[in-house]
C-alpha cells in the first residue's frame, strides 16, 4: 500500500496541468523509490517500529522532487502523515491529526525565531501521549514562511534542535552545513524522544538513498555501496 507522501505525490500530480519532469534527468524512475529503475533500492526498504509519529507539512512542489526525503520517513515508519500547505485553507484530516488525543504535537523549528515561551529543547515523557514531529517539508526561505502564516499551530511547543552534527546530505545542498534535510531532522526528533532504533535507520536509509541516487546520476557502479548496504542490515536487526 502506498504511504502518506506517495499518495500525497499522486493527488499533487492529479493537479499538474503538464506532466512533471525532474530536473536533471528525464529517464523513467521506479515509483517506488523515485530513482531510475537501474538503481533502485526498494528491495532494501527498511521498517521499524516506534513510539512516536512525524506529521509532514509540505510546500506545494516538494512531494513531487525525486530528491524529497521527506519520502524516506514515511518509508521506515508507519506513523508517518504528509499534508499539503496552503496559506489560505487547511487540511481538515490534518485539524484532526492535531487533535487526536493520543498524540503530543512538537513544531520542529529553530528557536531563534520564536517567542521564549513555546520553545523546548526535550521532548517530555507522557504515559498518556506519544510525541508526534511536525516538519515542514520546504526551503528554509517557504518554511518560514509556512510558520508565520499557520495560526493553527501556534498553540503547541516548539521543539528547538541544537546538534554539533554537520549535515551529510549531498543532494540539494543548502548554503549552511547547519541545515539538515527533512529526514536528518526526523532522525534527531526519533532520538530525542527515546527511539534509537527508528533514529538510526532512518539516517542509514537516508546514506542508502543518497548513495543509490548519486550512482544513478553519475552513472556509476553499486559495489562502493556494499558497506552502507551492510550497516542498514545490522541496524534493523
Amino acid at each position: 500500500m502506498p504511504h502518506a507522501v506517495s499518495r500525497l505525490r499522486s493527488a499533487r500530480l492529479a493537479q499538474c496541468l503538464k506532466p512533471f519532469v525532474s530536473r536533471g534527468s528525464r529517464a523513467p524512475r521506479c515509483p517506488g523509490c523515485r530513482v531510475i529503475f537501474e538503481y533502485c533500492l526498494c528491495q532494501y526498504r527498511p521498517t521499524v517500529a516506534a513510539h512516536s509519529g512525524v506529521c509532514l507539512v509540505m510546500h506545494d512542489v516538494e512531494p513531487l522532487k525525486p530528491s524529497n526525503t521527506g519520502w524516506l520517513i514515511a518509508d521506515v515508519l508507519a506513523d508517518t502523515h504528509a499534508f499539503a500547505w496552503s496559506r489560505t485553507t487547511v487540511d481538515e484530516q490534518l485539524l484532526a491529526l492535531l487533535n487526536d488525543p493520543q498524540w503530543q504535537p512538537y513544531i520542529v523549528f529553530p528557536g531563534e525565531f520564536v517567542a521564549p515561551q513555546r520553545v523546548v529543547t526535550e521532548v517530555q515523557p507522557l504515559e498518556s501521549k506519544r510525541p508526534l514531529f511536525i516538519l515542514l517539508d520546504a526551503t528554509w526561505t517557504e518554511a518560514r514562511k509556512m510558520f508565520r502564516k499557520s495560526p493553527y499551530l501556534e498553540r503547541f511547543p516548539v521543539l528547538s534542535l541544537a546538534s554539533d552534527q554537520l549535515s551529510r546530505y549531498k543532494l540539494r545542498r543548502s548554503k549552511r552545513d547547519d541545515h539538515f534535510c527533512t529526514a536528518e531532522v526526523a532522525a534527531l526528533c526519533l532520538e530525542l524522544a527515546g527511539d534509537q532504533q527508528a533514529a538510526t535507520v532512518l539516517d542509514t536509509w537516508l546514506d542508502v538513498f543518497t548513495g543509490h541516487y548519486l550512482a544513478a546520476k553519475f552513472q556509476l557502479p553499486l559495489s562502493g555501496l556494499d558497506d552502507v548496504h551492510a550497516r542498514l542490515a545490522a541496524a534493523v536487526r
